[in-house]
């Protein structure tokens, strides 16, 4: 498939993977296709209505939001063109899959130091940290997030077995300033996505009670 010249230029949705001490960007995984949905759900932190019934309005820390998104991963133009995409014909859609998973998986150099102080008999065994994941989704809606689980439909294959075609499901928990903690680098950019919430919210004109068919609140 090729692109016209005049074809207007496509904003992808994507991963961008930083350093959670420098801020560096260290990889940037674009979904190559824009899911046709996204779906998203949000659950209120609140005082529970047992045993305290007396503040059902107040809200104990930002809403847990999980994000659902399903994409299309497709080698096919670049096999078109095997001298411009080396990789893509050596290898078909194995990079970035891979780059998707291993955002699951501690570092083997992590699973090794673990496995180190083991068996030193270390009383505390460090637990493996990721880099941060920012769900990029327009310039509109950017939030860091963790990957909590993935599904891969592979569907078609070249003569080596390299899938060049392929489905995924990705699931991700935005992460709040409740689970990064104030001093985190992640903790700004949950709050300037809270923010734009706040400002699109701001810009809703809203209706009136005589659209509902009230003439006033009881």
């Amino acid at each position: 498939m090729t692109t016209s010249p005049r074809s207007p230029k496509l904003t992808r949705a994507g991963l961008v993977l930083i350093s959670p001490d420098s801020g560096q960007v260290e990889r940037i995984i674009t979904l190559q296709y824009a899911a046709e949905t996204l779906s998203r759900s949000l659950e209120a932190q609140a005082i529970a209505d047992e045993p305290d019934r007396s503040q059902p309005l107040r809200l104990t820390g930002p809403a847990v939001e999980t994000i659902t998104v399903e994409a299309e991963l497709d080698a096919t133009d670049q096999l078109e063109f095997p001298d411009n995409n080396p990789e893509a014909t050596e290898l078909g859609l194995f990079p970035v899959l891979s780059a998707l998973e291993t955002m699951l998986h501690p570092t083997t150099a992590q699973l090794e130091r673990q496995n180190a102080q083991a068996a030193s008999g270390s009383f505390e065994i460090t637990p493996a940290e990721t880099l941060l994941a920012l769900f990029v989704w327009s310039p509109n809606r950017v939030a860091p997030v963790r990957l909590t689980q993935l599904s891969i439909t592979e569907e078609f294959f070249d003569p080596a077995l390299n899938p060049i075609r392929a489905k995924v499901s990705l699931s991700l928990r935005v992460l709040s300033v409740d689970d990064l903690g104030f001093a985190h680098r992640g903790a700004g950019l949950f709050m300037a996505y809270l923010r734009s919430k706040e400002s699109f919210s701001s810009r809703y004109s809203g209706g009136d009670l005589s659209g509902l068919g009230l003439g006033g609140l009881p």
